[in-house]
């Protein structure tokens, strides 16, 4: 425990103010956390919740689990938040990996109860040995100084505490205080690419080439993170004195200049943030794309390179600039919405008329993305416009207005419309993914009759996103895996 303490503060995990949000599995690793926790509770005065997933997958082993995780928590006067899902069905709508779901349930989990108890720091128990296979996963998969960095001890407000363990000593910690723990039958299965590194490829690391090949690695991506930082540091030094950002939204001229007097690997990552910024996200930009933006430098003036995320990067004579063109999506919502508002016939006003509307058809009237949409018999203007999650983003920044709304922009699948409501129009209620029909939530909140059928609401396909004056849906709430913002202001017309 000596060992975790040091860690901790050389770090500067854990303040004597912080309550921390805990994720507790039942897991040996999870358990081992929650007692490092109670010691700090006991020595510095902090304060922790715990919380639990319960996936929905390994039945009554599962809860088991569950159960196990209430009986700890209740003998140390812990408060425990469980949430229940039915990840298999989630994984399938969001079109996800069963690992790549759960890994996303269980932060939004975190994230709710942190926002709701007051938390400041959530606290993961990760170890040496999850590092070692994110290292090798990373290795494999193809990466740059960030992926061979590997987890960070602190990254944000999310802390681990145990990086400083591998998982013998963990295992050790709780033989010590005759402490049991839960294990997951499914941790052996080597269909997961994750167990096929724990059980087949480090263990013949640790056996046949070093015993301590866990501890090394570990001891290699500190050095490199603290190279990362540094060289972080020299990149955003780099973009001030080389980056101009022109006047249109999104474009930027990356000056000859640095490509003159800067080493390659700092002219990379400085194209690199450039090429985000410009994007609003890296999603599917690799080495060899940042590499033709180099090339590009040595060419003449005009050539251009047209790259993922619909960036075109322009040759000029001052060195290259870089720009979204109009991205397909809106092209499409674009072209969905004209679909649309052929079922709405302009009156010299420009409000909608659903005299033109098919029978029992309501298709709405499209959102002008980015930009906006005046409903003058309505008396309302809609203002739209998308915008990068930077690094630094907080939840605290969201807007609690009711009439300013923000959504994750690159899960919403079809045209956005505003209209009243139709038949077959459901709203997502939480972040388990748990849907209600419109006329059952209408019924629920107790809204007068003669008043659902004059209540607009933001609405993509038969999916709600935000019933006007009341509430918005949970399935297109920003969360930590937001990329783009939509946000979308409602002006009420005097």
């Amino acid at each position: 425990m000596e060992k975790v303490r040091a860690y901790i503060e050389k770090q500067h995990m854990i303040s004597a103010e912080d309550h921390i949000i805990a994720g507790i599995s039942g897991g040996a690793d999870s358990v081992c956390l929650f007692f490092v926790l109670l010691d700090l509770r006991d020595r510095m005065g902090i304060s922790f919740t715990a919380v639990h997933v319960n996936h929905g997958l390994r039945g009554e082993a599962a809860n088991r689990d569950e159960e196990f995780v209430r009986e700890l928590c209740g003998q140390y006067g812990i408060p425990l938040e469980v949430f229940r899902v039915d990840l298999e069905s989630i994984s399938k709508k969001r079109k996800q990996s069963l690992e790549e779901c759960g890994r996303n349930i269980r932060r939004e989990a975190f994230e709710q109860i942190r926002e709701r108890c007051g938390g400041t720091k959530i606290a993961l128990a990760h170890h040496q040995n999850d590092n070692a296979e994110t290292l090798l996963w990373n290795l494999a998969r193809g990466t740059g100084l960030t992926g061979l960095g590997g987890i960070r001890p602190v990254n944000g407000r999310y802390i681990r505490p145990l990086l400083c363990l591998d998982r013998n000593e963990i295992e050790d910690l709780l033989r010590q205080r005759g402490q049991g723990y839960c294990t997951d039958d499914t941790n052996g299965d080597t269909e997961y690419t994750r167990n096929k590194l724990r059980h087949l490829v480090i263990p013949v690391l640790e056996k046949e080439v070093n015993f301590q090949a866990v501890r090394h690695m570990n001891e290699v991506m500190e050095q490199l993170r603290e190279v990362r930082d540094y060289m972080e540091l020299r990149a955003e030094e780099a973009f001030r004195e080389y980056v101009k950002i022109q006047a249109a939204p999104g474009h930027f001229l990356i000056t000859k200049e640095l490509r003159e007097k800067e080493p390659d690997i700092l002219c990379t990552m400085v194209i690199q943030k450039a090429m985000e910024l410009a994007a609003g996200q890296m999603r599917d930009v690799g080495r060899i794309h940042i590499r033709g933006v180099l090339d590009l430098f040595q060419k003449q003036s005009g050539r251009s390179l047209d790259l993922p995320l619909f960036i075109r990067a322009v040759r000029t004579y001052e060195g290259v600039e870089l720009y979204r063109k109009q991205e397909n999506k809106a092209d499409a919502l674009s072209e969905s919405s004209g679909r649309a508002e052929e079922a709405w016939r302009a009156d010299g006003d420009g409000s909608p008329d659903p005299r033109r509307l098919p029978k029992g058809q309501n298709p709405g009237y499209p959102l002008r993305i980015p930009g906006e949409t005046c409903l003058r018999n309505m008396g309302l203007t809609i203002r739209c416009r998308i915008f990068p999650k930077t690094m630094c983003f907080s939840m605290e920044e969201i807007p609690q207005k009711e009439y300013t709304k923000w959504f994750d922009y690159d899960i919403i699948e079809t045209a956005l419309c505003i209209r009243t409501r139709q038949g077959g129009d459901q709203i997502t209620i939480d972040r388990a993914g748990h849907r209600q029909k419109l006329k059952s939530w209408f019924i629920n909140e107790k809204i007068p009759a003669g008043e659902r059928d004059t209540i607009p609401c933001i609405a993509s396909g038969s999916q709600i996103l935000w019933i006007l004056g009341h509430r918005m849906s949970s399935a297109y709430q920003v969360t930590g895996r937001t990329e783009r913002i939509l946000q979308i202001e409602v002006v009420k017309e005097d």
